[in-house]
């Protein structure tokens, strides 16, 4: 009897989880996505966790330091220890980059990139690659991050995992949002701040459809990492009273303030970065180079290793003086400069949130300046962390979200909320650029978000045309078109000259409406051709096509292979390409808007 009850549950699950009924769920209804969402969750929460040991456990094996101890806040003698430990990762991470140079050609694609041209897809290969350099980079010391990390490779997963399911375009750009957001969530405890920045980072809009999976996602990996780890990241910002109008102003100036610092970053890290490329030094040995400047700073002080977790709590608990929080700034923002811009892998989420509490700090002795003001050192620091990294990273109510759940305080984050805005105001309208879309600007990349132009470009001169065109020599006679083309039998041919390069387009009706002696005038074919410079080519997007049928007032255009050869492949209308341009303009505002 209890074997076939066990058959039974065997048979329920294995029909659950067949592959088929859940890419039929999850296709069909929002409660199969969420579902989805849920597993993504799991998934994005249990490599948040795994990625955090393995980075302790580097940072207990290099450094020699206790388990309960933080890397950047630890009591680190050996100078020669601090010294060489990033050389080492260096060394490591550019044997690494070596073996990739060989053997993988294509660049790496992050999830903002995969979200606004590639439709969510993403390799899990390079995802892990991007995970492992990480890992050595943070684990050797470098001043980066895990962030980056945690991310691509939860998003990864969720692309494949979508891609397993079949799923469309719109959900698996949702799902790769979900893995970013659970991978976030778990590595701050903070499930709105998670959700928020797959909404506003990864999937670049939020719609009633995405929002029930990426907020499942966000709180099944937070609850996932607290059951495996149990890490709390918050900060007591103690008693201060309440805020009052006269908080604001300070606030307004610091976000302020903290926008132009976060410029400057984003140029500095830009700055190393092309100061590497033109220099003779091959790639593989930059990040070993970098990592002695590293380990140069950290002989100064410690808290310059690593993401600066321990470094961050511990300047929040300690009353520091000016010159020190001015030094340990400096220190800060030049490591994880050199440290990104000598191809140590990381990013400055957190980097940004210790630099941004730091000024926070610098800006609190500016306080007596304000009479009224009532905001305690810490309290500044909160304002300035979000700030500085919403100014860096973007995103502010991600940033606003992480205040409220790393402080627990409703005003405070009204407070943040106002500065934030303020940061990411001067940021957009001086700078244009959060330090992801700034780097892909370096490539050459028209990206500003994540928001979904990859359709546009998938949608092609090529996939539009047709290739059934009528074609002609440039050198017959008026008589020998017209018995080649009777009147009706198309609108327009294609005159192509003798090595079947492209000579024109002349339009059959108008040949018709002159008169029967048109020979007798003087005329040939040649007084009839159009359009002889204006044609298309096929990897060109419909709103480029768009442009050029406006410039050139023509109804349809030749299609040609490429500039050289200039040898006709097809030919496309205005009228249908502007068709489909709608449609799918269409689709997409009905997606963002949830009818679809």
């Amino acid at each position: 009897m209890l074997m076939k009850l066990d058959r039974r549950r065997f048979r329920a699950l294995r029909v659950f989880f067949d592959p088929g009924r859940l890419r039929a769920l999850t296709r069909r209804s929002e409660v199969g996505l969420a579902l989805a969402g849920a597993v993504v969750g799991i998934i994005s929460g249990l490599a948040v966790t795994g990625m955090s040991y393995v980075s302790n456990e580097l940072h207990q094996l290099v450094f020699g330091i206790a388990d309960s101890e933080r890397l950047s806040s630890s009591e680190i003698e050996n100078k020669l220890l601090l010294l060489t430990a990033p050389v080492i990762g260096g060394a490591l991470l550019g044997l690494l980059l070596f073996v990739l140079a060989k053997r993988r050609k294509k660049p790496m694609v992050d999830p903002i990139e995969a979200n606004a041209l590639h439709g969510g897809r993403l390799s899990l290969t390079d995802s892990i690659i991007v995970a492992v350099q990480n890992l050595i980079s943070n684990g050797f010391g470098a001043s980066v991050g895990l962030e980056a990390g945690y991310t691509q490779l939860a998003a990864g997963l969720a692309s494949k995992f979508g891609l397993k399911l079949q799923l469309r375009r719109s959900d698996l750009r949702t799902l790769v949002g979900c893995g970013a957001a659970g991978a976030i969530a778990a590595a701050f405890n903070a499930p709105l701040t998670g959700a928020f920045y797959a909404f506003e980072l990864i999937i670049g809009t939020y719609t009633i459809v995405s929002l029930t999976p990426v907020v499942v996602s966000a709180l099944v990996s937070t609850l996932i990492a607290r059951l495996l780890a149990g890490s709390d990241f918050t900060i007591d910002i103690g008693s201060f009273g309440s805020v009052v109008p006269a908080d604001y102003i300070p606030a307004l100036l610091l976000g302020a303030f903290c926008a132009g610092v976060g410029i400057l970053i984003m140029q500095g890290v830009a700055f190393v970065e092309e100061l590497a490329r033109k220099s003779s030094i091959a790639p593989p040995f930059r990040p070993a180079l970098g990592g002695i400047i590293v380990g140069l700073l950290a002989m100064i002080s410690p808290q310059v290793l690593s993401a600066g977790h321990g470094a961050l709590h511990l300047n929040l608990s300690h009353e520091v003086a000016i010159p020190t929080l001015i030094g340990l700034f400096l220190l800060k923002s030049f490591a994880s400069a050199i440290s990104i811009g000598s191809g140590f892998r990381g990013g400055l989420f957190f980097a940004s949130l210790f630099m941004g509490a730091l000024l926070g700090k610098l800006f609190a002795y500016c306080g007596p300046y304000f009479a009224d003001a009532t905001l305690t050192p810490v309290i500044y620091a909160v304002v300035g962390m979000s700030s500085l990294a919403v100014a860096v990273i973007g995103g502010p109510l991600t940033m606003t979200f992480l205040a409220l759940e790393i402080t627990g305080d409703f005003p405070i984050t009204a407070l943040v909320l106002a500065a934030v805005i303020t940061s990411s105001l001067v940021v957009r309208s001086t700078f244009g650029y959060s330090f992801a879309t700034w780097r892909f600007h370096l490539r050459g990349e028209s990206i500003r978000s994540a928001h979904d132009v990859g359709w546009i470009r998938n949608l092609t001169v090529d996939k539009l045309m047709r290739a059934d065109v009528k074609t002609a020599r440039a050198g017959i006679s008026l008589e020998e078109f017209k018995q080649a083309f009777p009147i009706g039998s198309t609108q327009r041919v294609i005159l192509v000259e003798e090595s079947d390069k492209y000579a024109g387009l002349v339009l059959v009706p108008e040949i018709y409406a002159n008169p029967t002696d048109a020979q007798d005038e003087g005329k040939a074919l040649a007084d009839f051709i159009h359009y002889r410079n204006d044609f298309l080519q096929p990897q060109m997007n419909a709103r480029q096509a768009a442009a050029i049928f406006d410039k050139s007032e023509s109804e349809a255009l030749a299609v040609v292979n490429n500039l050289i050869e200039r040898k006709v492949i097809g030919q496309l209308s205005e009228s249908y390409t502007l068709r489909r341009y709608s449609e799918e303009l269409d689709r997409r505002r009905r997606e963002v808007s949830g009818e679809i």
